[in-house]
């Protein structure tokens, strides 16, 4: 069965810097996968250079998702094609609402003209009380005024609404606390489960998040590149220990 997503000897860089020395990986569809490591180690680079943010350059190497070269894809077509990336900061959009929002985004994925706002809504609401949140959330406008965790589970409903085939959680877990991240856990499970074929990267600094979404696979990223491989074992060695094993 073709991988659902194979990144091969990945290099970028950003401003004539290199900071991906070549990153090798492979996600099938219905895993996770975490990726960890230390402030400065590429994680989030990684995750940007995924979805082709124009503030890195891929220098050599390729991505290929399901099946297809997708290195020289730009934004919004590796997003209309399944790919998604929850943002560690999203943004504020003042003056559009979330419903506007995800109308628009939703109709893009589906590759049609428009959307009914009843349909949206329709599906919005179902997703909601899945997600068990207040019906309010959809009028407010995109991400203003929103608390860390109301931020984060916007982007999880962004995420169910818009069925992606991979997921990309970019320090998802990034500024919540206990209870916020037992919210975001939760919503990422429900997904998961209505979607069992979706594959998903976690980009995170903790075990605390994994400790709830139980990993396939865990990596370590150490300067550009990825140093060590293995389950969830991996994360609480990590965890218990740090960085100092692989860094020699």
């Amino acid at each position: 069965m073709t991988p659902l997503l194979e990144i091969n000897d990945l290099h970028a860089e950003a401003d004539g810097t290199e900071i991906l020395k070549g990153v090798s990986l492979t996600i099938g569809r219905g895993e996770v996968h975490a990726l960890m490591g230390p402030n400065g180690a590429g994680k989030s680079t990684l995750a940007s250079v995924l979805m082709a943010s124009p503030a890195y350059v891929v220098t050599q190497g390729s991505i290929r998702f399901e099946g297809e070269d997708v290195t020289d894809w730009t934004t919004d077509v590796r997003a209309k094609a399944g790919m998604f990336l929850a943002f560690q900061y999203p943004e504020a959009i003042g003056g559009v609402s979330v419903i506007q929002f995800l109308r628009q985004a939703v109709a893009a994925r589906r590759n049609l003209d428009e959307l009914s706002v009843l349909e949206v809504r329709l599906e919005m609401g179902e997703w909601m009380e899945r997600l068990r949140m207040d019906p309010a959330f959809a009028e407010r406008h995109l991400n203003e005024g929103f608390s860390g965790g109301e931020r984060k589970r916007n982007e999880i409903l962004q995420m169910a609404l818009l069925d992606p085939a991979l997921a990309i959680l970019d320090e998802t877990d990034s500024g919540l606390d206990i209870d916020a991240l037992s919210i975001v856990a939760d919503g990422v499970a429900t997904v998961r489960s209505q979607r069992p074929e979706l594959g998903v990267l976690v980009v995170t600094h903790y075990q605390r998040l994994l400790d709830q979404l139980s990993p396939d696979h865990v990596h370590l990223l150490l300067d550009g590149k990825i140093v060590a491989s293995g389950g969830p074992e991996l994360a609480a060695e990590i965890e218990t220990s740090g960085y100092e094993k692989w860094r020699s």
